[in-house]
């Protein structure tokens, strides 16, 4: 494993700078998720880490050794990308074998040794003859990480490797993610993706970039309950949390009144009064989007199935021990 750190990282492609000055430090062996919106710059970021693109400025370090000037096959990593980036020709083995047939030193014995018990591992031994066309989606997907597997990396930079599954496969390949790094918990591991449960269920970790800065580092649920800006607050979460601005929140000593849907109560002597605008029943909970004069619907979250009508009236009230408080610059007030 490898502890990685950044010192003041800067990427400019010509004028237009993307990384603007990003210091990090990601632990040995700790599953980090790089989080933010389309554009932050999280991808860049790990391509910086990986070496596939240079530094415009300030250090990286592997493990305390400076990295700026080291090729990628140099640094100990090993990447999955959106795209499977298979071979098409090749059966899984030869896939999974390729990199390993570029190294000095390894035998046909050691190669199939490493190949098998990686395949093992993401249970597509039985593949192991196939191309990569008789696979589905999911299984092309486990045969990417089994070939980065098989390299034995210090480092795991995973670039959205879930995007082009379907709803149930990203479910199962991302609980196969989680039980890889349990098994190779020597392995620093670090995943980029704009999926919420992804990050809250993977990560050691996550990092919240915001136009190429870093916006907050912690735990998920230090994240989730203690959200450093407004920003962090509205987009960790699904749904997201609820903002309320105006009176109703200068009467809490705010600027503006963060609340999550589930930390809303619907009651007759509710304080404050919405109408439905719509409902989602989920089976297990519900959604009720509510018009109560701000910018966005306000979303309240219920246990099990809520028959509510478009155009009620319903009253809610926030749990006062859930609230965050913002002030003007969308810095919590604790």
């Amino acid at each position: 494993m490898a502890a990685i750190e950044l010192r003041n990282v800067r990427k400019s492609f010509g004028m237009v700078d993307v990384i603007k000055g990003v210091d990090l430090e990601v632990r040995k062996g700790e599953f980090m998720v790089f989080v933010g919106p389309s554009g932050c710059g999280k991808s860049t970021l790990l391509r910086l880490i990986s070496g596939l693109e240079d530094i415009t400025s300030g250090d990286m370090l592997f493990d305390g050794k400076l990295v700026n000037a080291l090729a990628p096959s140099k640094r100990g990593i090993a990447m999955v990308f959106q795209s499977y980036a298979l071979y098409p020709h090749m059966t899984v083995y030869e896939n999974m074998a390729f990199g390993l047939t570029l190294e000095k030193g390894k035998g046909k014995e050691e190669i199939r040794q490493r190949v098998e018990k990686a395949a093992d591992m993401l249970q597509i031994r039985q593949y192991l003859d196939r191309l990569p066309k008789q696979l589905s989606g999911g299984q092309r997907q486990r045969v990417a990480i089994g070939r980065a597997i098989t390299r034995d990396p210090k480092v795991f930079l995973f670039d959205e490797p879930l995007s082009n599954l379907d709803a149930a496969l990203r479910v199962a390949t991302r609980i196969e993610i989680a039980k890889l790094h349990e098994s190779m918990d020597h392995v620093t591991m670090i995943y980029v993706t704009h999926d919420q449960v992804e990050a809250m269920t993977l990560a050691d970790r996550i990092c919240v970039l915001r136009d190429g800065y870093v916006e907050q580092v912690g735990t998920p649920m230090e994240l989730y309950e203690r959200p450093d800006s407004i920003f962090v607050a509205g987009f960790i979460g699904s749904p997201k949390m609820n903002f309320i601005a105006g009176d109703k929140a200068e009467k809490f000593g705010c600027k503006t009144l963060g609340i999550r849907g589930e930390h809303m109560d619907v009651s007759a002597d509710g304080i404050w009064e919405g109408t439905v605008i719509h409902t989602e029943n989920l089976g297990a909970d519900s959604y009720v989007y509510l018009d109560m004069g701000q910018e966005e619907p306000i979303v309240v979250r219920l246990d099990g199935t809520a028959t509510y009508q478009s155009g009620a009236v319903v009253k809610v009230s926030p749990q006062e021990e859930r609230i965050h408080r913002f002030d003007a610059d969308g810095k919590p007030i604790r």
